[in-house]
């Protein structure tokens, strides 16, 4: 075992310990570690200390960029500012007024007299979360592990490093300050840690792996801890030949335009026959706004003025100001495109045609389908969660944004006196199975 793998082991452990202290608090006690997190991060002190170290790292990514080693969209989403900031307070004070759902009884049930069995909710425990960029994952993710009460080992991104650093810093001391262990959060600090981690599958319950779709196959790859993935988005607006043009507009230019780089933004715009003054309307926006447009030829044969898009760019998220634009035949056409090439994140179609938004949303496989709304609400805090620790685009265990719901188990508390299961069966003592009201 090296040295890091030793290391890792020790955080994990002392996690785990700490995470199960949190876990036995109270729901207030939970609750009151949320607002000091929010009071710290709002305080000017504090926010000076990780706008700087921010600095330092926007400005090393800008240079990585443009000597084409780091991309343009992770250097966007590595950018911390005070109005990400007032978010993520925000977020931290919807997430502390949110119901507790540690040790809640969710099913109560009389096997027989004086044999009750009780279904309660439970922490999962030690979360392991490797991400790129976006440092502003840091306060998000430990407020979700602790109002639950898990603990967290956090990998971010070499890009990000510095951010990192003194976001779990003012984390650990708020936790201390609040008389808890500040070991519950933790941050690893170099590649070899994620080998370390991806092999504790005794100390660690959960990995959220979010970055690139290679990325969460490699973590799936190298781990027999289950994962949770947050993937791709490669996102679809659809324009129906219903489509409402200024609608459809106003909805794309959000959609692609108020933050490229994020996961929700959207790739690429269908439009089937009937949609021209939509796609017009919202081609003219996209343009203003400074978005590169890439359609096929069906569309470059009534727009020339487009770049002619390639196959690839179907399957391409561009994290940037950039749109392929294609043509399909009808509603089922659209369906069969984001089929093939979505990466069931999210997708939208604008329609004033009830029936077919309906037949759009019963059928798109996604984490998250919309009518008549922007692909970028799709976000944990937008959704009232208070924050996410990823979307994930598979199908068990949670589904989309990911909040509180998504990091509770149960376990099944059986209390008897002295009844053994021999007793039961065809033949014997029957079973009442008389399930009983939860408050």
């Amino acid at each position: 075992m090296t040295e890091t793998s030793d290391h890792v082991r020790t955080l994990a452990r002392a996690a785990k310990a700490a995470g199960a202290r949190i876990a036995q608090a109270s729901g207030p006690d939970r609750r009151s570690i949320l607002l000091a997190i929010a009071d710290d991060l709002g305080r000017a002190d504090a926010r000076a200390q990780i706008l700087a170290a921010n600095a330092e790292d926007v400005e090393e990514g800008e240079a990585r960029c443009r000597e084409g080693t780091l991309a343009r969209a992770l250097v966007d989403r590595l950018v911390l500012t005070e109005q990400k900031l007032d978010g993520l307070c925000d977020g931290l004070g919807q997430l502390a007024d949110q119901a507790d759902l540690v040790g809640q009884v969710e099913l109560e049930r009389e096997l027989d007299d004086g044999l009750v069995l009780r279904r309660v909710s439970c922490p999962l425990g030690v979360l392991g979360v490797v991400f790129e960029a976006r440092p502003d994952a840091v306060p998000q993710i430990a407020g979700l592990a602790l109002r639950t009460g898990n603990a967290v080992l956090l990998k971010g991104g070499h890009e990000a490093r510095r951010s990192n650093a003194a976001l779990v810093e003012r984390l650990r001391e708020t936790l201390r300050v609040q008389g808890f262990d500040p070991g519950a959060v933790a941050l690893l600090e170099d590649r070899a840690a994620v080998d370390a981690l991806l092999g504790l599958d005794r100390e660690v319950d959960l990995i959220i792996a979010r970055g690139s779709g290679a990325f969460v196959r490699h973590v799936q790859s190298r781990t027999a801890i289950p994962v949770l993935g947050h993937a791709e988005g490669l996102c679809h607006l659809y324009l129906h030949h219903s489509a409402s043009p200024p609608m459809a507009a106003r909805i794309a230019v959000d959609a692609k335009c108020s933050y490229p780089a994020a996961c929700n933004a959207i790739e690429t715009l269908l439009w089937e026959p009937g949609a021209e003054p939509a796609l017009v309307a919202a081609l003219e926006a996209l343009r203003r706004a400074g978005v590169e447009l890439r359609g096929c030829e069906a569309t470059r044969a009534a727009h020339p003025e487009l770049a002619p898009a390639s196959p690839d760019d179907w399957s391409t998220e561009y994290g940037a100001l950039v749109l392929s634009v294609r043509r399909v035949d009808h509603l089922d056409g659209a369906l069969a495109h984001i089929e093939r090439y979505g990466s069931r994140h999210t997708e939208a179609i604008v329609a004033d045609d009830e029936m077919a938004a309906s037949a759009f949303l019963a059928a798109v496989d996604a984490g998250g389908v919309f009518h008549n709304a922007s692909t970028r609400f799709a976000d944990g805090y937008r959704y009232g969660l208070g924050a996410e620790v990823g979307i994930s685009t598979g199908k068990l265990h949670a589904r989309g944004p990911v909040g509180v719901d998504g990091l509770i188990t149960h376990r099944w508390l059986l209390r008897g006196q002295g009844q053994v299961a021999s007793d039961y069966g065809p033949g014997k003592r029957a079973f009442r199975h008389r399930t009983r009201p939860v408050d």
